[in-house]
């Protein structure tokens, strides 16, 4: 792994959340959006857990609250965003749920040309709202919008919880709270469809391993080689790279306004990103 260049690591990170996605909506008919949410999280942190065993004998109170509010942002956001793309494109829907940490980079700005990448974001999201899917889908819409909350929720929570508690256990906690979250929504239908379909067992361990597990393994190793400044640039091509998983997977086509409207919420992320690494004083380059 050490010979591959660290943007290769992070860009297949993304790609194989965004193809896991893809995957897991070819099968909403047997177990239904929040089912495949469900499993989902319940195999990747079956998997964590069994992988990192997180010591939590000796945690604070503070510690376990950060770690549960974690993963309540999370399984909001997984459970969401699946709800959201059962009826509208998955690249329209990351583009929305991508409105979200965006939002929480502007929020903490005070710069004019920041304020012109929020006008930028802004003009996406306008263009989504007259766009075909935000008219005759308004439910998908308000699906992804819970999830870009729920996202920058997840943001800050990581922020406290990574300063809270040492390694990875924090996280595998929380990955455990989000199954946890899923299951009163999604365990029924789950079951029922791993019932008729033992197959659909196989098909979400490979969409958790590809959602969860090997991203996040492919991000660490990317971060320990390459500035997170790169890493924040290359995470801003999301929703691009959705919507190709969703054109390749799905057949999704997007409309000229919904594509624009992608270009528009990616180039804001990529103008934030590069802001705020000015702001802390580093090179642009």
């Amino acid at each position: 792994m050490n010979r591959v260049p660290a943007p290769l690591l992070a860009l297949t990170a993304m790609v194989s959340v965004q193809l896991g996605a893809a995957i897991a909506k070819t099968h909403f008919d047997e177990v239904g959006a929040v089912g495949a949410a469900t499993l989902r999280l319940v195999i990747g942190a079956v998997v964590l857990a069994l992988v990192v065993r997180p010591r939590v004998r000796h945690w604070t109170r503070a510690q376990w609250l950060g770690a549960v509010g974690l993963g309540l942002a999370l399984g909001g956001m997984n459970v969401f965003i699946y709800l959201s793309f059962a009826s509208i494109p998955i690249g329209v829907a990351v583009t929305i749920e991508f409105l979200g940490p965006l939002a929480l980079s502007l929020v903490h700005t005070r710069r004019w040309r920041d304020a012109l990448w929020a006008v930028l974001a802004l003009a996406g999201v306008v263009l989504l709202g007259v766009g075909p899917t935000a008219v005759t889908e308004v439910g998908g819409v308000v699906w992804a919008v819970l999830a870009a909350g729920c996202w920058a929720g997840y943001i800050v929570m990581n922020r406290h919880v990574g300063a809270a508690i040492p390694g990875v256990d924090g996280l595998v906690v929380s990955m455990v709270v989000a199954m946890l979250v899923s299951l009163p929504f999604g365990l029924r239908s789950a079951v029922d469809g791993v019932v008729r379909e033992p197959a659909l067992l196989l098909v979400f361990g490979a969409v958790a391993v590809l959602s969860s597990v090997l991203p996040y393994a492919l991000e660490m190793l990317a971060l320990r080689r390459m500035p997170t400044r790169v890493f924040g640039v290359l995470q801003s091509l999301g929703p691009a790279i959705a919507a190709l998983a969703g054109l390749v997977v799905l057949a999704e086509g997007l409309s000229v306004l919904e594509t624009v409207a992608l270009a528009c919420v990616t180039a804001a992320s990529v103008g934030v990103t590069l802001s705020a690494r000015r702001r802390r004083g580093g090179p642009v380059g």
